[in-house]
């Protein structure tokens, strides 16, 4: 049987240490907790001998992520169309795709959201000026999160 208040635990503990990952395992069973940012909630992965069992992860605490603050004013949103990780450059010493002013096309790349080891570049679908850029290198994003303020043109 899983002990529920000890899965709270681990992720408490996990929280508190800023831990990304933890394992634990024993001959008969096992519990994976990995987590993608501060805005991720955990996912928390059961295994029994023989075969694994998996649960859904834990909603956010109100069930809704927290959204970052918006600037006023007529804008539209390019949102993130998946789970990820989401990163601005194409690497670490390269220019980031777009900045804050800049115009973009439909077709302009804006971010790559990498997904289960597949990085997928990300375009912003919309004629605009990128007014502000909502998220961090490397951060987590949510299905659906806005990553980037556009003034349409």
């Amino acid at each position: 049987m899983i002990d529920i208040a000890k899965i709270k635990e681990l992720v408490t503990l996990m929280t508190e240490n800023d831990l990304s990952e933890l394992e634990i395992k024993d001959d008969k069973a096992g519990v994976s907790i990995k987590r993608g940012g501060a805005q991720a909630a955990p996912i928390i992965q059961y295994a029994a001998a023989p075969a694994p069992q998996h649960a859904p992860a834990p909603a956010a605490a109100n069930g809704v992520p927290a959204a970052a603050p918006t600037p006023a004013g007529p804008q539209a949103s390019i949102d993130s169309p998946m789970v990820g990780t989401c990163y601005l450059a194409p690497n670490p010493d390269a220019a980031p795709f777009v900045k804050v002013g800049q115009s973009v096309t439909p077709d302009t790349v804006v971010c790559l959201i990498e997904a289960m080891k597949v990085f997928n570049e990300i375009k912003a679908e919309k004629s605009g000026v990128v007014e502000q850029i909502l998220v961090k290198n490397g951060q987590a994003v949510e299905f659906g999160q806005k990553i980037f303020a556009v003034r349409p043109s």
